[in-house]
């Protein structure tokens, strides 16, 4: 997700009431260096999640293609900065779906790596941590989304 300049985000913020603004602002507070990222999902992406989330996974499909594949030290370090970044959208999302489908699209795209991150303890422990957090998750949402999640978890459980 590419953050807006100052003046979309200006002549978007005009077209807001008070309260909305008072509202922004607010959650806009709890974050650093991620505002105008924030800001640009509150006041661009928030109504249309589907789009969010596929804009978020064509871009973790980038940082896949540009992992250094050399060693599984360069590995580790990159999927850790992709899980990160999943997070932080997660965060700004807020929503339980979008957190699930985002971590079982990351834990899909771990598995279907080459080299296998089977190969490797800590890549390996990272993918079964994810596992059971997306399950702990699932567990919280509708019994239709719980099933539908469910049978995509049993995919990532199966080797």
């Amino acid at each position: 997700m590419k953050a807006s300049t100052i003046a979309q985000l200006k002549k978007e913020l005009q077209h807001r009431s008070p309260d909305e603004l008072l509202n922004l602002c607010l959650r806009l507070g709890r974050f650093k260096k991620e505002n105008k990222e924030l800001l640009t999902y509150l006041l661009f992406e928030a109504d249309h999640e589907a789009g969010f989330i596929e804009s978020v996974k064509s871009e973790i499909d980038e940082q896949f293609l540009d992992i250094n594949t050399n060693s599984f030290f360069y590995i580790k370090k990159s999927v850790r900065k992709i899980l990160r970044n999943i997070k932080k959208y997660i965060r700004y999302s807020g929503n339980k779906e979008t957190e699930v489908e985002l971590l079982l699209y990351f834990c899909e795209k771990l598995k279907t790596f080459r080299p296998s991150i089977h190969r490797n303890i800590a890549l390996s422990n990272l993918y079964e941590r994810q596992v059971v957090y997306i399950e702990k998750k699932i567990a919280a949402l509708h019994e239709d989304l719980q099933y539908d999640y469910g049978l995509a978890l049993e995919d990532l459980r199966e080797l």
